[in-house]
């Protein structure tokens, strides 16, 4: 750490809470102006970054004001346990006095909203569904920074431990922090902050970059080969490449989004990946005449509905500051309106798996229920025939439920939908 970093930071995260731009593209965006920085600077200013933000409320509350400079060497001295010794190094002395005045005076933080740094809205919704304890164990998690997770490419490599080994040779220095995952059979754990994207594993596409969690989803729709799948909000086609590896390349994979430059990225990450078998449609909204086209014509539908993505805090802390009560009843109304036109491509007998990245029922057990209740040609299936098939040590009679501080994942929640008639 030296004075560098902290000035620095302390400028992204001025801009950081005037904009509502997400915190990684601001910080991708430094580094983009400032590319003289060495990749230890760059590792270093991204963990002080975050760690701010992580942890914004109970440093603002600590020290009243909402001052970035202030709030990083309060969090260097409460969050880090540096010594103000240590912090003398270096600031000036104007820091070093009122660093002293606030260790002094440290404020007592009451309640477990200002302590574990989450909105009191989202505490009371933790607090509700999954009782004080859990929500506390949970929310604790979710202050931890997650590991780099990849997904082997079946259809380049079958053996992970070959995987393993070659990112051994690759990072030696990492020997023992690189390891399979305990869930995803196709999993590799790496530490936080693995400049991977260089690496001739990943350039080739034999690894692609998506948390455990996330592979876990593409399993559940469990395609067939030769079947008709669709993803019907791909993004940038993390899952879809990974349903078409399931597929081993056969069968017809649609990947439908309204965002054409996520589509581009998908169209990126298909080079690399060896699949031949994905076609990319951009929709104007779930209704796109392209969609009513192809009612009933689908296997399996897969919708990782757009959601607040709480689950994904440990990665994108600064979700948990944009969102309300209101925005989540926003949300309900589009994962409603998308859940009911993505079943409507699903043939009889067909599967629909429902997904998101959110801790809240209100935007999982309680829009399934809705979807449920309006539509009685559709079942829930349960999941445990395919997490037997494909070896993946979780248990459920009917929705899967993955957190931080259980799974080592991000938080998900998923469902499968059997229609009927």
């Amino acid at each position: 750490m030296n004075k560098i970093i902290i000035k620095a930071c302390s400028e992204i995260l001025k801009e950081q809470f005037l904009r509502s731009e997400p915190a990684d593209r601001q910080l991708s965006m430094f580094f983009k102006n400032n590319r003289h920085l060495g990749s230890h600077e760059r590792s270093d200013l991204s963990e002080l970054y975050y760690g701010v933000i992580r942890n914004r409320r109970y440093l603002i509350e600590n020290i009243c004001e909402e001052n970035p400079r202030k709030l990083i060497l309060i969090y260097m001295m409460l969050i880090l346990g540096k010594s103000i010794r240590e912090l003398s190094h270096f600031i000036d002395d104007q820091d070093l006095t009122w660093l002293k005045e606030q260790k002094a005076n440290k404020v007592k933080i009451v309640g477990w909203a200002s302590k574990l740094s989450v909105p009191d809205w989202l505490w009371e919704n933790l607090l509700e569904q999954y009782g004080e304890q859990s929500a506390i164990s949970l929310a604790k998690s979710l202050l931890s920074p997650a590991n780099l997770n990849l997904r082997v490419n079946s259809l380049k490599e079958k053996s992970i431990s070959k995987v393993v080994d070659d990112l051994v040779i690759s990072f030696p220095d990492l020997k023992n922090k690189i390891v399979k995952t305990n869930i995803s059979p196709i999993c590799i754990s790496l530490p936080r902050g693995t400049s991977i994207q260089r690496d001739n594993l990943f350039l080739d596409g034999i690894v692609e970059v998506q948390d455990e969690g996330s592979q876990i989803l593409s399993f559940l729709v469990n395609p067939k080969r030769g079947s008709m799948v669709a993803d019907f909000c791909a993004g940038a086609g993390g899952k879809t490449l990974a349903l078409s590896a399931i597929m081993k390349n056969t069968g017809r994979l649609y990947a439908f989004d309204i965002s054409q430059n996520r589509l581009s990225n998908l169209k990126k990450r298909l080079k690399r990946s060896g699949a031949s078998n994905i076609m990319s449609y951009k929709i104007n909204h779930e209704n796109d005449t392209k969609i009513k086209r192809l009612r009933e014509k689908f296997d399996r539908v897969l919708v990782d509905a757009p959601c607040t993505g709480l689950g994904t805090l440990r990665r994108n802390p600064d979700l948990k500051w944009k969102h309300s009560l209101k925005s989540v009843e926003q949300l309900n109304l589009k994962q409603k309106l998308i859940i009911n036109a993505a079943s409507k491509l699903c043939k009889v007998g067909g599967h629909l798996v429902y997904a998101t990245c959110s801790l809240l029922k209100q935007e999982n057990e309680l829009i399934v229920d809705n979807f449920l209740l309006e539509n009685k040609n559709f079942r829930v299936f349960p999941p445990e025939p395919i997490l037997i098939k494909y070896d993946i040590p979780l248990k459920s009679e009917k929705y899967i439920k993955l957190r931080p501080d259980e799974h080592k994942t991000d938080g998900f929640f998923a469902v499968i939908l059997e229609r009927l008639n």
